[in-house]
Order: C-alpha cells, then structure tokens, then sequence
C-alpha cells in the first residue's frame, strides 16, 4: 500500500518520492494482476438507461398525426408540428424556429457547414469555400467530434480557453474583430462536453454582440446535454437566439439537440433552431437532399413523451442511474489524489463527462499505464483539435456506461495511474 501524505508531491525530498514510487509500483502490479477489461472511453447511455425507453419499442399506437396527416408518406420537411414544440419547451425557443430531423444532430451540424462552405449563408458575401481561408473558434478542452469534422472539412481551427462560465470572451474578441476568415465558432453551451462548463447569460450576450470581421459569422450552439442534469438543480441554457435577435445579430446562432442519450442513442430524434431566415436557408438545402424526415419515429416519441414534462421527468430517471457513478468518480479520485498537488477535476451537475488534469507531461503515460492494467481511456488529448493537448495534461473520462462496480474499480485504477505516471516524471 502506498505511503499515506498530506504534502504536495512537489514538495517531498527525493528520498520520499523514491520510497512512494517504488510502493506505489506494487500497488500497480496488483491492479495489473486483477485482469481487468474495463472501458470509460465514450459517452454511451449504459444498458440501464437504454432500457428506460424499452416501450418505445411498441410505439406508435397509430400512423396519424394531431392534424391527421399520415407519417408514413412523404411531406413535412421541418418535422411534425408536435417534435418540434417539445424541442422548442426544452430549448427555450418558439417552435417556428425548430426544425426536427432524423436521428443525428452531429448530420445536422455537418450539413450545415457544409452548405455553408458550398453555398454561403443568408448574409455571406459569397460561399466559404471561396475564401483563401476559413477558420473556427474552438474553446478547448472541447467535443472531439467537433473538431474533426472541421478538419474533415478542411478548416482551421483556432484555440481560446474554457472557462467554468463559458469561453474566454476578451480571446475570442480578439480572434473574431479583425480577421474575416474567423467565420464561426463552437460552442456546448450546457454541460460542456468534457469540463460541465455552464455558458452564463452574461457570456453569451457578448458572444452573440460582439463585432466580428465576418459579416456571416456563426455560433453552432450544440445543446446536447440541455435536460442531462445530474442533480435537483436544473440549469437552464442562456437564451441564444434571443440574445443574438436583440443585438442585430439573429443569424449568428444556429442550436442543435437530440434525443441520442434521451431515448435510444441512434435511433432518437434531432433538431435545429435558428432565425427565420437561418431555418429557411436550411430547409431550401434540405431540400435538394430528403422529402422529409423519419416521422413514424417522431411520432413514437411524441406518444412516448407526451411533452416537454415528460422528457424531463424521464431524465430524471437517467439521473437516478448515472449520477452514483459520477459521485464514484469523485470519491476515487478524492480518496487517492487530494492533497497530493498533481491533478485536478471537474465536479460536474449535469453532463456526461468528469474532467481530469494531470501533472504536465503525463496525460499519455496516464492513459498508456491504465490501458497495461486493463482500464481503456479516451486518448490523451482528444479534447483538442487534432488530438494535440500543448500541455499533455487532458484526459476526459466518461463514466456512464459502465456498471457503478465497474466504475469505481476503473476509477480506483486511474488514480493510481495518475500517482505513478506523475512520481515517475518527479524522480526522473
């Protein structure tokens, strides 16, 4: 068992750093020696959870919907009426400005900077592909799916840092004010994925008011975790469109959501919400690609849900699963690290992800050393686009699709890869 202390690891005489690591090196033979096969890589709904929407499986009851017009034809590009005021009550938008979809917001993200690169927005002087450069704001650390698709697309991206209350404003200003490739921005306004950072009021008005050197600048305000609380406190999303409507800027946001980690993840309903001019320069490209979305899905779960209430009291279901796993995180990480001045972590309420920073310099090891003991980790900087993390400290951990054994055995693992990883750069 490794040696107990109070004292910052930085502080020990080398001496005591030699006698912990070569203690703590036994404790990592023992883990290694358990055989485990454990995953906390991607932020999958665990079985439990799956299983809360099982009846939708029995749905729909019929094939009409409240206006009587059959689901299983073709028609009704922006969704059923009923889809999108649910998004709209979840959102905190009118429903005319919701377009409900297929199964994948991530497609619906993807579609739309692809026109926007093809064709240019309402407001672009032209289409971004004929700019000798495009570039986007990405606050790090950030989704990873963000940031491959732009280098799918071949945009450059440009780093500010995450802040507990959304981005750095003043580095985005000065990102944003005098350079017109800067066309757009991420942003996970709500729970961010990975740091739970919660986007204020106050950061989002500026956001959505500043100037920009792009007069089509966007904001893609991916709102996937907007009803994934994990405590009784539900955090409510600034108002974007809203914001960007009373500072002359309505077509800098777009919104996205979905239900993937609601209902079934792959098999829910998605949605998008912006401007009038922003829906309608969508739906015109839609167009040329579906007559219509899977309706027969969206009626499924409207009959599943009812409405808004009801996908909020169903959440509250997936709280009850999840949030003991997140409390076994922090209780794994607490019991072996605090105190020891090599690491730091999130404490999210809401969200998907716990946010792990090592001592500079180990990510990787962390990862390469739990990955030896049987503990599969996301890769050290895929928080960051390309994956490359300058400081070689990220490393995000998703926690909710394990069962809570598994989490807290996964758990007491990483941390004590953390130790190591951090006595073996101390003493080298």
């Amino acid at each position: 068992m490794v040696l107990v202390t109070s004292s910052p690891l930085t502080s020990l005489p080398a001496d005591q750093l030699a006698a912990r690591l070569t203690a703590l090196r036994a404790d990592y033979e023992d883990l290694q020696a358990k055989g485990l096969k454990l995953d906390l890589t991607r932020g999958k709904p665990g079985a439990d959870q799956l299983d809360l929407s099982e009846d939708l499986l029995r749905l729909p009851t019929g094939h009409q919907d409240r206006s009587g017009t059959d689901v299983r034809n073709y028609g009704g590009l922006d969704g059923l009426a009923e889809m999108r005021e649910v998004f709209a009550d979840l959102l905190g938008v009118d429903a005319a400005r919701v377009v409900a979809g297929g199964n994948s917001s991530l497609t619906m993200m993807y579609q739309v900077v692809s026109w926007l690169l093809s064709h240019g927005g309402p407001d672009s002087p032209r289409p971004w592909s004929q700019e000798e450069t495009v570039k986007f704001v990405c606050p790090v650390p950030g989704y990873d799916r963000h940031f491959t698709m732009l280098a799918e697309l071949g945009i450059e991206m440009v780093t500010v840092p995450m802040h507990e209350d959304g981005p750095d404003v003043p580095a985005v200003r000065a990102l944003v004010a005098d350079d017109p490739a800067v066309k757009g921005m991420w942003l996970v306004p709500t729970y961010a994925n990975p740091t739970g950072a919660v986007c204020s009021t106050e950061v989002a008005a500026e956001l959505m008011a500043m100037p920009t050197a792009a007069p089509d600048f966007r904001i893609l305000w991916d709102n996937a975790y907007v009803v994934h609380h994990l405590t009784d406190v539900e955090t409510k999303s600034a108002d974007a469109l809203g914001l960007a409507s009373a500072s002359g800027h309505p077509n800098r946001p777009i919104m996205f959501a979905s239900t993937s980690k609601i209902t079934f993840a792959g098999a829910g309903v998605a949605a998008l919400a912006a401007s009038p001019e922003n829906k309608e320069w969508y739906l015109k490209r839609l167009s040329f690609a579906s007559i219509g979305p899977d309706k027969i899905n969206q009626l499924r779960h409207i009959e599943f849900f009812g409405d808004a209430d009801g996908v909020r009291a169903h959440m509250r279901k997936h709280r009850d699963l999840i949030a003991p796993k997140f409390a076994a995180v922090q209780d794994a990480l607490s019991a072996r690290l605090d105190g020891l001045g090599i690491a730091t972590w999130s404490h999210p309420v809401g969200g998907y992800f716990v946010d792990l920073n090592v001592l500079d310099g180990t990510a990787a090891r962390v990862v390469q050393l739990a990955k030896e003991a049987g503990i599969a980790l996301t890769p050290a900087g895929s928080a960051f686009p390309h994956g490359n993390d300058p400081d070689d400290r990220n490393i995000r951990l998703a926690p909710t699709f394990p069962v809570l054994a598994e989490v807290e055995a996964a758990m007491a693992g990483v941390a004590v890869c953390v130790e190591l990883a951090a006595l073996e750069q101390l003493t080298s």
